[in-house]
């Protein structure tokens, strides 16, 4: 889903006309915090990998330093990455003939599995490329059946 995608559109003008009652204007809050948290997502493309022992997720953060970037786990089980992309301070005498890089809050979210191993996630950003590795639970042990000693009575 695209950032003009009509469906973004329609919540934003839902929920940018004036409310004069409290209690609409802190459901206009959230409706806004939800647009625009769907499009920092929309806006954030990503790829998951499956290995054998670990989840990788890797995330194109073109031109980001490390403290731009935010990975955390949220919910027991949810990894978030977010930050911030900013825009250029304009200096006098030079002006814009386009502007297509896109500036502003991104987010991404991702429900991690059952066996992921919440206390060994890493993660590193290099050449504009950030990658978050979440190692695997080792697998469960298969239950031994437990033998019973028959007495003779």
């Amino acid at each position: 889903m695209g950032f003009n995608h009509p469906l973004l559109n329609t919540l934003y003008h839902i929920v940018d006309e004036d409310n004069h009652d409290s209690n609409n204007k802190n459901k206009s809050e959230q409706a806004r915090s939800y647009v625009r948290d769907a499009k920092a997502m929309a806006t954030t493309p990503a790829d998951v990998k499956e290995y054998p022992n670990s989840y990788v997720f890797v995330v194109d953060m073109p031109g980001l330093k490390s403290g731009d970037i935010k990975v955390q786990v949220e919910e027991d089980n949810v990894l978030v990455v977010c930050g911030e992309r900013k825009r250029e301070e304009e200096k006098e005498g030079i002006k814009y003939v386009r502007m297509e890089r896109k500036a502003g809050k991104f987010m991404r979210k991702f429900v991690l599995p059952e066996n992921a191993n919440l206390e060994n996630i890493n993660a590193v950003c290099q050449d504009g490329v950030l990658s978050v590795t979440v190692e695997k639970l080792p697998p469960p042990e298969p239950k031994k059946p437990k033998t019973v000693e028959v007495k003779i009575a």
